[in-house]
């Protein structure tokens, strides 16, 4: 294994074990927390909960196409179709999780409201603009590494 892609790889495993951590310990006692600051709309505490869980999901199958997208790289097949489908399966995990947060933020805002903390409102909206921004950017990467493997099969036909 290489030594960039490995450090990249151990990278991605630390960016995932934080978020583990966060759906086992700390997403039950948001939702627990929801439902004690809204007693009306405590019965939003488990789609809330189903909402941040789902968007975990996505996060780590987004996650597993990067792994993916470095191992190919350690093959030398990072100018393949497969290369190009992993990153075009990142873009649909960052338009999912923005989309999943744009679902949620009402609820977020009302968790906020009760508890006087408008910072909530703004961490959903880094994650909002976060995803689109790296939607936008594997958009770009993926239509350039299409063309690169476009131009590299012209050459190999013209030799």
């Amino acid at each position: 294994m290489k030594r960039e892609t490995f450090f990249l790889k151990f990278v991605i495993i630390l960016m995932g074990l934080p978020v583990l951590a966060l759906c086992i310990f700390v997403l039950p006692e948001i939702a627990e927390f929801f439902a004690e600051l809204n007693p009306t709309l405590d019965f939003l505490q488990y789609p809330f909960l189903i909402g941040l869980y789902a968007t975990a999901i996505v996060f780590f199958a987004a996650l597993f196409q990067t792994f993916k997208l470095l191992s190919y790289i350690d093959k030398n097949e990072a100018f393949s179709e497969l290369s190009v489908r992993s990153i075009q399966n990142i873009k649909y995990c960052a338009i999912t999780i923005s989309a999943l947060f744009v679902l949620f933020m009402p609820l977020i805002y009302l968790m906020a409201e009760v508890d006087d903390a408008p910072g909530m409102i703004l961490i959903g909206m880094v994650i909002i603009f976060g995803s689109t921004v790296i939607a936008v950017f594997a958009a770009v990467l993926q239509k350039l590494l299409k063309n690169a493997i476009d131009i590299k099969s012209e050459n190999d036909l013209t030799v």
